[in-house]
Order: C-alpha cells, then sequence, then structure tokens
C-alpha cells in the first residue's frame, strides 16, 4: 500500500492566498454588486512593455521556421540571456557575477521552494518572521521543519527571527545554530530594506557559522535610495555564503509569463561539495529549462528600449505606493515600506486582529488586503497593502478606506 508524504498533512489548513481567495469569493457571492479593489495579492497589472512583446513575437516567428526553431533549451537557461543579466544587473554594479553562475527558471517563488533540495534534512532553518510562506511552508514539506503548533503559529525546528517595530522590520542575527538563513530584501510583506552594515553583518556571521544565506532580491528594482545594496554580492565575503533569487515578474510584468533566475556562485562550498555542481545537477534532473521565446523577451528587457519602458511601468506602481502611504497615513494608521519596495506594511487601528480587519475593509470598503497573520506570528497586528494595482483603485482604495475609519 503507498504511503502518503506525511508532512504535507502537518501544514495548516490552506495556503494564505487560498484563504484570502475563500473568503472572497464567498463574499462576492453574497454581494455581486460589490466592485472589488483587489490591492492583496502582489500580481501586476500593467501589461508586458513594447520591447518584450516585439522580442517574443519575433521569438515566435523564429520557432515557425526550421532553421529557426527550438526544442529543448539549455536546463541552466540560454546564453545570451545568462550573459545579458550579468552584465546588466551585476558587472554594471561593479559586482563579479558570470554567466555560469547563473541559472534561469520559471519564478524566485519555485527556487525558494526547490533549494531546499541540495540540502540536508538535518539543516537548521531560519526565517524571518513575518515570512513569504513559501520559505515555511517548502521546507515543512521536507520534513525540515518539525511539529506546527497552531496556538503559536510556529514549527518548532525552525527558528524565527522577529521583524518587528522595534528593529525596523530587519532581523537580528540568531544567538543560537542556524544553517539556512532566507532573508528577503526589500522585504516582502513588510516593504522594509537592510542596510550594507547590516547585510555586511550577515555575511561576516555565516562565513563564520558554515551557514548560507538564502537571499531573495526580487523586489530589487524598486529601491529608490541610492545607498542602499541593490544585491547581497555587493557585501564583500557574499560569494562564499549566499545565494541570491531574482524575478522577472515584478521588474518587468512576467507573472504570468514565468522567468526568473538564481545566482549560486562557484565559491560557495559547503561538506567540501560545490553547490553551483549541486543545483545544477537538480536542475538538470528536473528541470526542462523556460521556453525559448520568454527568454528572447527577458533579454529584451536589457535593450536600452526595454530598461527605459520597464523603468517607467517601475515609475507607476511606485506612485501608487506613495498614495496609498500617504493616503492611509492621514487617517492615523502607522505605515511602514511602500519606498523601496511595492508592499505597504500597516498596522490595524486599535489592536484589531489582523484577519478582523481584512474582513472590516473586504465587507466595508470593499478592498482586498492580505492579513498579517497568515505571514507568520509577528504579522499579526498588520496588513499588507500591494501597489500593483491601476492607479485610479489605488486611490480610490484609499478613498474608501479613508471613508470606513473616518
Amino acid at each position: 500500500m503507498v504511503h502518503v508524504n506525511e508532512n504535507f498533512c502537518k501544514l495548516p489548513g490552506s495556503y494564505l492566498f487560498s484563504e484570502i481567495g475563500r473568503r472572497v469569493a464567498r463574499f462576492s457571492g453574497e454581494h455581486p454588486e460589490a466592485e472589488l479593489i483587489r490591492l492583496g495579492i502582489g500580481d501586476v497589472t500593467r501589461p508586458l512593455v513594447p520591447a518584450v512583446v516585439e522580442a517574443m513575437e519575433r521569438a515566435a516567428a523564429e520557432m515557425g521556421t526550421p532553421e529557426g526553431f527550438h526544442g529543448y533549451g539549455p536546463e541552466q537557461g540560454y546564453d545570451f540571456l545568462r550573459q545579458a543579466i550579468a552584465r546588466h544587473d551585476y558587472q554594471a554594479r561593479g559586482v563579479a557575477v558570470e554567466a555560469g553562475e547563473i541559472f534561469v527558471s520559471d519564478g524566485a517563488k519555485s527556487d525558494c521552494g526547490n533549494m531546499g533540495d541540495i540540502f540536508s534534512l538535518d539543516n537548521v532553518v531560519a526565517v524571518c518572521d513575518p515570512v513569504y510562506p513559501v520559505y515555511v511552508d517548502s521546507n515543512a514539506m521536507a520534513g525540515r521543519a518539525g511539529e506546527y503548533d497552531p496556538a503559536s503559529g510556529k514549527w518548532s525546528r525552525l527558528v524565527y527571527l522577529p521583524c518587528v517595530k522595534e528593529n525596523g522590520f530587519v532581523p537580528a542575527i540568531p544567538e543560537g545554530r542556524a544553517d539556512m538563513v532566507y532573508l528577503c530584501f526589500p522585504n516582502n510583506p513588510t516593504g522594509a530594506m537592510a542596510t550594507r552594515a547590516q547585510l555586511k553583518a550577515w555575511v561576516d556571521w555565516a562565513n563564520a557559522n558554515g551557514s548560507v544565506l538564502l537571499y531573495d532580491s526580487a523586489y530589487e528594482a524598486f529601491i529608490s535610495q541610492s545607498e542602499l545594496p541593490h544585491s547581497i554580492f555587493e557585501i564583500e565575503g557574499a560569494r562564499t555564503c549566499a545565494i541570491e533569487f531574482r524575478s522577472f515578474s515584478k521588474t518587468a510584468g512576467f507573472t504570468g509569463t514565468r522567468c526568473a533566475y538564481t545566482v549560486v556562485p562557484k565559491e560557495l562550498v559547503r561538506d567540501g561539495v560545490s553547490l553551483n555542481s549541486l543545483w545544477n545537477r537538480r536542475q538538470t534532473t528536473k528541470f526542462n529549462g523556460v521556453p525559448y521565446v520568454v527568454q528572447r523577451g527577458a533579454q529584451a528587457v536589457y535593450t536600452p528600449a526595454g530598461q527605459e519602458q520597464v523603468r517607467q511601468t517601475i515609475a507607476y506602481y511606485q506612485r501608487n505606493a506613495q498614495v496609498i502611504r500617504e493616503g492611509l497615513a492621514r487617517v492615523g494608521l502607522e505605515v511602514y515600506g511602500g519606498v523601496n519596495a511595492p508592499y505597504i506594511w500597516v498596522a490595524t487601528p486599535q489592536g484589531m486582529g489582523s484577519w478582523d480587519f481584512f474582513d472590516l475593509l473586504l465587507r466595508q470598503a470593499h478592498v482586498v488586503t492580505t492579513p498579517g497573520a497568515g505571514f507568520g506570528p509577528s504579522g499579526e497586528g498588520y496588513i499588507r497593502v500591494t501597489a500593483f494595482g491601476r492607479a485610479e483603485q489605488a486611490a480610490q482604495a484609499v478613498e474608501r478606506i479613508q471613508s470606513v475609519l473616518g
């Protein structure tokens, strides 16, 4: 008789965004006349920029010819895209990353979840709290997280690093053991950003302890303050202790197109084994690569036209973030983030629970947000609001919330 992976049975009832979808569907069924503004799930709303669309059209036409047809591509990504990423995202900023250290994939979420395949189940995992759910759930599925305690909202084997108002939503280095540490900057969900000095402390600690930093930098394009680092590899020593995840989803609107990449430096070695080689082995076994047409579209992001068009899209969302941040602050809410990130982290009024405030805004303002409690214990008492809606939606959502809160 076959047996299931019992670790899946330990997971809480539903994935955060599935529960949001369930509540929204129920409300819509009860009130079909309500015009909802969805600022919960962080999906983009602006279309792919012309440079990307034109490149994909040319690539699709190529695929219709004997000379231009592409079947299975390299699992690591086509060299034309890996070279473009290395030049523009790293070498142009003085960061030594080469094409052979870049692995093109179908999403940073996939890579963050799959990276655990190359690490032992005995490793102790540390996560920021609040945290993007995939870091926790993927390790729980693998069996690293231990047992889930509904009362505390924590897993027994995970190390939780509180990211709260008192520490500026940037975690302190753990005092005990932590082998794999997930860091996300600009942060999802809080919108916080770490300084160079803060990241240098993490790098020095990781090298001293033989730990690996799993650095999610999917939102780096939204960093607006010039003194802040865009990559963990801008920090001296990071090449021997860090892996970086990036994505075209929020940078260039590829949420439905799917393209991202992960950087695994060749100097990163544990137990005498190259993690670059291990990740390459994992990918060549379990992944068939990103489609040629999609990779040509991603390459176009780095053309002069693509760069300018993508900058305009990012600026559009940044203006939304400013509208939301300033508008909610005007009604007395404590508001964080929204400067170097597309997310605004909002403290609930008068100690209200996260899900209670979510339901209040859904039912009275017809605005969908994300309850902070869904991101971990330290997220209780907050909601996350995304700037990825349309500009008129962002302004209207603020007006509705202002009206409800008086």
